[in-house]
């Protein structure tokens, strides 16, 4: 798991933190490969099974103030799991033309369905024959 950090006695006072616990940090994730990811979610999520037992029979209060620190310890490496993969998926689709919908830009719906500007200006071929053969008039006006 990630490095073991002293926790400052002002954050266990105020209960934001565990002393038993510390926070898994993004950053620290982000620098392991996938395998020890996954590795250390199993362990987090088998420690959470363990709380959550001792949550229903009743066990110590320490026991139970670390179910939320593993809770968002797990989401966090769910998170950075999914950003490596998708960063992955995103160097193998780069400079395709076709991309996933997950790739693609999100915008709003009305900009992602508003023609492009070489579909705005486009002119049909009938009208392009018809403005050569028939040409705006010019007409000299005289005071």
């Amino acid at each position: 798991l990630a490095q073991v950090r002293e926790v400052p006695a002002r954050l266990i006072q105020q209960r934001r933190c565990s002393p038993v616990m510390p926070k898994i940090k993004c950053y620290e994730l982000r620098e392991k490969t996938e395998t020890e990811l996954l590795k250390d979610l199993d362990e987090l999520k088998k420690e959470l099974s363990g709380l959550r037992v001792a949550q229903v029979t009743g066990g110590a209060a320490s026991k139970l103030n670390r179910i939320r620190p593993v809770r968002k310890g797990i989401a966090k490496m769910l998170l950075v799991i999914t950003e490596k993969r998708k960063a992955e998926v995103a160097k193998a689709y780069e400079g395709k033309k076709l991309k996933p919908k997950q790739l693609r830009r999100k915008a709003t719906r009305a900009i992602r369905r508003k023609l492009r500007p070489e579909q705005k200006n486009a002119v049909p071929r009938k009208l392009k024959v018809r403005r050569v053969n028939f040409p705006m008039r010019r007409f000299a006006l005289s005071e």
